[in-house]
């Protein structure tokens, strides 16, 4: 157990010396692209914004609601089953009546796993799906509504596109390490570390960034397949309902300066299909309007004076530079799914997080000491070796980090700081069960390699154990307690290293040495 080959004498050295130069790659400039790697203080050390959004599904809900309806009654009529009076109830039901001979085949194709309506559904699942039927007079109601699997799955989808679209949005930004996790089934936080003034950030997140391209009528009054909109300066005008474009097809939009009318413009480009749509309606509208709405306001609407075939074109508008930065970002980045409002902000100074900065590396040096002072008084040369085991360990400890670029919260440092007592823990057991073999063993080397052997299993139970908590508090905490649990796990790891490789390394060499000695330890 204290014999080391020469081959594992180097290997330890040059991992821990290569480790250890990560770790003071955080205080000194290099300008190597490897060790240019730096921990990343968390929101409540950097300072920064802290966002809670709240989705609102209830319009994906009335659009899928939609979606179904139009299919159902589709494929009702396809199969010659007479049905009537199909509407949405509430915003969550679909109503509609069948007369009392077909009642039972409907009910049969709605609630059958196995029915041909699944596959016309596009994948449809009846256990989406609550199916009631009333009788009315000579006809059946039936009325369909989410069943609560089918509306966790609807807010579970609709959540997942939604962070996908505000990690978008916030990388556009080059916000520092912005962490953006989910909460419960139609919530998102996002995490700004270094970010004290949100407002940007807020104004982007709170638009759904709905695209769409429509022709303005000539009619002066609202009629069917029209409704009106306002301008961003409060006007009005007819617009059609039937949408030309969405921003689905779009591929890229950036600020541009014009320098005809030496104005700021958002230039777009469109996938091929969008192209083609795109061109068909031009050619088709040349001398009329087109509309450009954003989340249901008019942005600009111009003359389509020749058709745009070329799957590019541009945005017009009263456009500051910076408007048309986060219009073209938003553009990009996609619309959500659904409409977001903050439900709650916060935003935690520089000074605050120094100050936890400050007391977490005092209560750290404190310990420490105490630590050193204790282990030196009580094991002497042996709690010397403990203790330049346990610096070898933070150094460890911090490179590790600082290779995979890992956040660093406030308790994150209190898990090192657990990590120093549990090292130090690990060499007390060996020690005094060292001192236990002694009395029964006059052979030095053999006593003392006794005493790591027998320790062991011990240490390994404690540590394994508190690795596992550590695991699962990673796996299933969020924010402050995952990075807890990441500088606890991560602290475990290179305690058992710095213990039976680097501590063990040097008692060896020190006991061969001194193995005539009368008193060792």
């Amino acid at each position: 157990m204290l014999y080391f080959s020469k081959l594992k004498i180097i290997s330890v050295l040059i991992f821990t010396i290569i480790i250890s130069f990560f770790a003071i790659t955080n205080f000194i400039k290099t300008d190597n692209d490897l060790f240019k790697r730096n921990i990343n203080l968390g929101l409540d050390l950097q300072g920064g914004s802290y966002l809670l959004l709240e989705i609102d599904n209830t319009p994906v809900i009335i659009q899928k609601l939609q979606n179904k309806l139009s299919s159902l009654k589709k494929f009702l009529k396809e199969k010659n089953i007479s049905s009537t009076n199909y509407k949405i109830i509430d915003d969550r039901k679909i109503s509609f009546f069948v007369d009392e001979t077909s009642s039972d085949k409907v009910l049969s194709l709605l609630t059958d796993q196995e029915s041909e309506i699944n596959p016309y559904f596009q994948k449809f699942k009846t256990h989406e799906f609550d199916v009631e039927e009333t009788k009315v007079s000579s006809s059946r109601n039936i009325t369909l509504q989410f069943s609560d699997y089918g509306l966790v799955q609807l807010k579970s989808s609709s959540q997942n596109q939604a962070i996908e679209i505000v990690r978008r949005r916030v990388d556009e930004i080059g916000t520092n390490e912005p962490n953006i996790l989910k909460r419960g089934n139609d919530r998102i936080l996002v995490e700004l570390p270094g970010l004290e003034n949100p407002d940007r950030i807020k104004s982007l997140l709170g638009k759904t960034a709905n695209l769409t391209f429509r022709f303005v009528t000539l009619n002066e009054e609202e009629s069917f397949g029209t409704e009106k909109l306002l301008y961003e300066d409060g006007s009005e005008a007819i617009i059609s309902k039937r949408i030309v474009l969405s921003g689905d097809n779009l591929v890229d939009a950036q600020p541009r300066m014009d320098n005809q009318s030496n104005q700021t413009v958002v230039t777009f480009n469109l996938d091929r299909v969008g192209a083609k749509k795109f061109a068909r309606a031009t050619s088709s509208g040349v001398g009329k309007r087109l509309a450009i709405i954003l989340d249901g306001k008019i942005i600009s609407a111009p003359n389509i004076v020749e058709p745009i075939v070329g799957g590019s074109g541009q945005i017009t508008g009263d456009f500051t530079f910076q408007s048309a930065t986060d219009l073209a970002l938003l553009l990009r980045s996609g619309a959500l799914p659904a409409p977001m409002k903050i439900i709650e902000e916060r935003t935690v100074g520089p000074g605050l997080g120094q100050d936890s900065i400050k007391a977490g590396i005092l209560s750290l040096i404190i310990g420490f000491i105490l630590v050193v002072i204790f282990m030196v008084v009580k094991y002497k040369i042996f709690g010397l070796i403990a203790n330049v085991t346990l610096i070898t360990n933070l150094l460890l400890l911090i490179g590790i980090l600082t290779l995979f670029e890992a956040t660093l919260t406030l308790p994150g440092i209190a898990g090192i700081i657990l990590t120093v007592g549990m090292a130090v823990d690990a060499n007390v057991l060996i020690y005094e069960r060292i001192k236990e073999e002694i009395k029964n063993e006059k052979n030095k080397i053999l006593a003392f390699d006794s005493g790591y052997l027998k320790s062991k299993t011990t240490i390994l139970d404690a540590n394994i154990t508190t690795l596992i908590a550590a695991l699962i508090l990673f796996l299933l905490g969020s924010g402050p307690v995952k990075g807890f649990a990441l500088t606890l796990g991560v602290g475990i790891l290179t305690t058992l290293f710095s213990v039976y490789f680097i501590a063990r390394l040097f008692t060896s060499l020190y006991v061969i040495r001194n193995k005539d000695k009368e008193k060792l330890i």
